[in-house]
């Protein structure tokens, strides 16, 4: 082997309802239209494996879409007889070679969990992996020895003719502390640094168990894969995570976690990491989601530097209501979101298409359908998306007296890359209450503008909070929100 939210006056909350459009399940070329969802099965439980989970996803610098999952007897974890396959597309996804064989050996041992990761620099790809023989992740002994069955290992297979050829290097000696017990990779798809001091630099991210707790860590080589180390883990409370390279130069890592996604930054590459903080904007029912920089090679400077895409199953338990969404702050705020399933769905990862530049740039986004009977593959482009990157501001005045007629301050500031045209604001409010929809104008990139809305409270009206929400509608169909709390007070 080679070594190597309850508001406050004036809080605001983004949040972008999408109607939810059933994925199609054949490969429909025609729904690659602008504005369509384009969806088709990948894998069926029974035809060529008995099950299959665990969905990763790339595009290589030739183009070449890769999707790589386990092929496995059942549907339980290592340790197990499992295998890792993949599929190749080399027309953008619409049409997908044979299943191939990454790893697979004879029983007891077994290889899941994939996650792949291209060099942008090189075009070689990678797939990260777990390597068992006799435990799992909960089971492994503690200690790197890379011959020790009950370690859990760490293996990775690598390519160097676009995905059609591997060969497999183990590194546990080189990434894994001996105090730790079990360590695999968190499924999906590794980044590379595209920018600033650590450029270039390769980061696949870890779940690893410590003292009976489990923490996240990020693996890198700063030599295009000739060698691997590993930082400082963040947690306890660490899963399978994923991190994005932010348009400041900051490392953003985004942790499976209920009920709420979690959050912690590096600025130094990935080796270290703040606490871990919740994104109370991102529910989730502790399953493995996805987030990626729609336009990872654009210079900061680009008014889509800072877009982020995140997919998860959008719940607080169970595992449905597969959704996507937007921010265009660097992941501070989700104004635009999508559900692509919202029945049974599972695991998800996202990765862009195209450069990110284009009006109808395109993303692919893999994952577990139907209770883990398919792995299907979606595309869609920023029209099926929807929404609109302006958040909405409501800074009401301290109080609304009933049986009279107050102004209430309506914000928008577009974070939109092009010039919005003008829109509209209304407010909804309880029964009995009126306010007029105005007109909000249009709006440059980076601009933002103040609205006043009237709001007739009735005489009748009982003292106390009161929530409302500011819709902004611009394009006829593309919305933005912000919740509020008005208080009702005495005339």
């Amino acid at each position: 082997m080679q070594r190597r939210v309850t508001l406050a006056v004036g809080a605001t909350a983004l949040v972008v309802l999408g109607a939810t459009v059933p994925a199609a399940h054949g490969a429909d070329l025609a729904q690659r239209a602008a504005g369509a969802l384009a969806s088709q099965d990948l894998a069926t439980a029974g035809t060529g494996s008995p099950y299959y989970r665990i969905p990763a996803l790339t595009r290589t610098t030739k183009g070449t879409l890769i999707a790589a999952y386990d092929a496995r007897p059942t549907l339980g974890d290592l340790p197990g007889n499992i295998g890792v396959v993949l599929r190749r597309s080399t027309d953008g996804g619409a049409t997908w070679q044979a299943q191939q064989v990454v790893r697979k050996d004879a029983a007891p041992k077994g290889y899941g969990d994939p996650s792949l990761l291209v060099d942008r620099e090189t075009g070689r790809v990678f797939v990260f992996y777990a390597a068992s023989v006799n435990q799992g992740f909960l089971g492994s002994a503690t200690g790197n020895d890379e011959s020790d069955p009950d370690v859990l290992q760490a293996d990775y297979s690598y390519s160097d003719d676009d995905g059609l050829t591997w060969k497999h290097e183990r590194i546990t000696a080189d990434i894994k502390n001996p105090a730790w017990a079990g360590m695999f990779a968190a499924s999906g798809e590794g980044i590379q640094l595209r920018h600033g001091a650590y450029k270039g630099r390769l980061i696949q991210q870890y779940a690893i168990r410590h003292n009976g707790a489990n923490h996240a860590v990020s693996a890198y080589s700063d030599d295009h894969g000739a060698t691997w180390r590993t930082g400082t883990p963040v947690g306890p409370g660490g899963d399978e995570n994923k991190t994005v390279e932010l348009s400041d130069g900051r490392v953003m890592l985004n942790n499976r976690s209920k009920p709420y996604r979690t959050v912690a930054y590096s600025a130094d590459g990935g080796v270290t990491y703040t606490p871990f903080q919740q994104d109370a904007e991102l529910p989730d029912p502790a399953n493995n989601g996805s987030i990626a920089r729609f336009a990872p090679d654009v210079a900061a400077s680009h008014p889509r530097a800072s877009w982020l895409l995140f997919s998860n199953t959008a719940t607080t338990s169970g595992r449905s209501n597969l959704t996507v969404r937007l921010s265009c702050d660097n992941g501070r705020n989700w104004p635009v979101r999508k559900t692509v399933e919202a029945g049974a769905a599972a695991y998800s990862t996202l990765t862009p298409l195209d450069d990110g530049t284009l009006p109808n740039s395109r993303v692919g986004l893999l994952w577990e359908r139907a209770e883990y009977r398919n792995i299907t593959y979606s595309s869609f482009d920023l029209n099926w998306l929807g929404g609109v990157c302006a958040p909405v501001t409501v800074t009401p005045p301290a109080s609304l007296p009933a049986g009279k007629t107050t102004e209430v301050t309506v914000r928008v500031v577009s974070q939109n890359d092009v010039r919005l045209p003008a829109g509209t604001v209304s407010l909804k409010l309880p029964q009995g209450w009126s306010a007029p929809t105005v007109t909000m104008p249009a709006l440059d990139p980076g601009q933002g503008a103040d609205v006043r809305i009237p709001v007739t409270v009735p005489a009748n009206a009982t003292a106390g909070p009161v929530t409302t929400t500011a819709t902004y509608q611009v394009r006829g169909t593309q919305h933005s929100y912000g919740d509020s709390t008005l208080g009702v007070g005495t005339p």
